[in-house]
């Protein structure tokens, strides 16, 4: 059984793979270009989800599953292996803590001031007249309540919030206080003093905060992006940011990645921009090849309906 590598991974980890399964042949390589020569025969892929088109795809004659290590599978092929019947599982629910992390830290930030007193401390200034808030009492909405979601939901609630958020048919969920449907998505925006954005890239989910819902938010209130850029009309953001009709937002992820170094999200005062690193870890690779293993396992039994994060190739997640 060939498994190729197209995600890059440790010596450590290869080594790993090849002791717990030794009847079966690992290619492990730290790109596409470096794998062209071994895909054609793979009959199980393993990627990082943004190095597969359609022509790659046709052309691997023995694959029967791949496995993303990541969670986004927006830029999979997905017609193509829908036509093939492939396998695709991903590591959704690797993130849940990194990124749950990173959004209670932003929100923190946001409200104890800690950037613009690092600043006064840059210049040796005591300056007691900034302006400091808490989180307690405050509503974060949580659009997405998947694994992450859920995780910010724990978070949160440990620093008296009152959660509320949208899951597809707005069914209940033990430890939210209040779920609504997706097409309720403006009475969410319109209740949050901090939006947290957290669902998977579809036809569904493009745009889908545009200027009209940007609008229905407080003004008082901050838009926080850990998802995908094109979730949100960046163009509507940009305009709702300069006219300060919210208060502000922390944004992680962008239509178009590294962000031009002349794009006017840099200059604004009320926004946070990082690099994309809201899910990284030093367990990142570890949690995914733990999915991955487990998974294998009910793949050499033929069990595949109890494979971990089965992907819906019409859905797209």
């Amino acid at each position: 059984m060939k498994i190729v590598f197209s995600a890059k991974i440790s010596e450590k980890h290869q080594i790993t793979l090849k002791e717990q399964f030794p009847n079966s042949d690992f290619y492990f390589y730290a790109n596409i270009d470096e794998a062209k020569n071994e895909i054609a025969s793979a009959e199980i892929f393993v990627t990082y989800g943004e190095d597969l088109n359609d022509e790659i795809v046709q052309n691997m004659n023995q694959l029967k599953w791949i496995h993303v290590v990541s969670a986004g599978l927006d830029k999979m092929p997905f017609q193509s292996l829908q036509e093939r019947k492939v396998i695709v599982t991903n590591s959704k629910g690797i993130h849940r803590v990194p990124m749950s992390e990173y959004t209670m830290a932003v929100i923190l930030q946001l409200v104890r001031k800690t950037n613009q007193f690092f600043e006064k401390q840059k210049e040796g200034l005591w300056d007691r007249t900034i302006r400091v808030s808490e989180v307690y009492g405050s509503t974060i909405g949580i659009i997405g309540l998947g694994a992450i979601g859920l995780a910010i939901a724990e978070k949160a609630k440990i620093f008296g919030m009152t959660v509320i958020g949208t899951n597809t048919d707005g069914r209940p969920i033990p430890g939210i206080d209040k779920v609504y449907p997706s097409s309720s998505l403006k009475e969410v925006l319109s209740k949050s003093d901090y939006v947290v954005v957290i669902v998977p890239l579809t036809d569904q989910t493009y745009r889908m905060i545009g200027r009209e819902e940007l609008l229905a938010m407080k003004r008082s209130a901050y838009l926080i992006n850990i998802s995908r850029g094109d979730v949100i009309d960046e163009q509507g953001l940009l305009e709702t940011l300069r006219n300060r009709e919210i208060a502000g937002a922390v944004l992680d992820v962008f239509s178009e990645e590294p962000l031009p170094s002349n794009h006017p999200f840099w200059g604004l005062d009320n926004v946070i921009i990082t690099p994309h690193v809201s899910g990284r870890s030093p367990k990142y690779m570890e949690r995914a090849l733990e999915i991955f293993k487990n998974n294998f396992l009910f793949y050499l039994n033929q069990d595949f309906s109890q494979m971990k994060n089965l992907v819906d190739l019409q859905k797209g997640y």
